[in-house]
């Protein structure tokens, strides 16, 4: 998970014992859009559509599987969720960290929460030069769920 990748195996324990196991059945949601973003969800099980929604519908973005994090907006106070997330598979099980446990994390260990928040920039500046790409190569007309592809 790109979120974690630049942590040391020290590091990455410190979140174990914050880890909780949640199971979700399909077609559950697991957040919607403009929930509070108070948790990071780690899917160890799974299929998990991450939409948006256009006026009385849902617009599916992308499906991401087993071994892909979620909500990592939580790493920031006071966000919202930007998306939402509903179960594809049958069953989805997740390992979900409440925020105020990772904030704790980062209190203790400034360290973890610098390589954490730089991977997340690094996110969000690769989601942005993917929405400038798209954009530019679409002359303005584009579904937003191109943005979600691989190059």
């Amino acid at each position: 998970m790109r979120i974690f990748s630049d942590l040391n195996y020290k590091q990455l324990y410190q979140f174990i014992p914050h880890m909780h196991e949640r199971r979700y059945v399909q077609d559950e949601v697991v957040f919607f859009r403009n929930d509070p973003s108070h948790a990071l969800y780690l899917l160890k099980k799974g299929e998990v559509s991450l939409n948006i929604d256009v006026n009385d519908t849902f617009e599916i973005l992308t499906k991401v599987k087993s071994g892909a994090s979620l909500g990592e907006s939580c790493l920031i106070k006071n966000r919202k969720r930007q998306l939402n997330a509903f179960v594809t598979s049958e069953n989805a099980e997740f390992y979900v960290i409440p925020q105020e446990n990772i904030f704790s994390i980062f209190d203790d260990n400034p360290k973890i929460k610098t390589k954490m928040v730089e991977a997340l920039a690094g996110m969000y500046s690769d989601y942005n030069a993917s929405i400038f790409k798209t954009y530019k190569s679409s002359l303005g007309f584009f579904n937003l769920k191109q943005v979600y592809k691989e190059d």
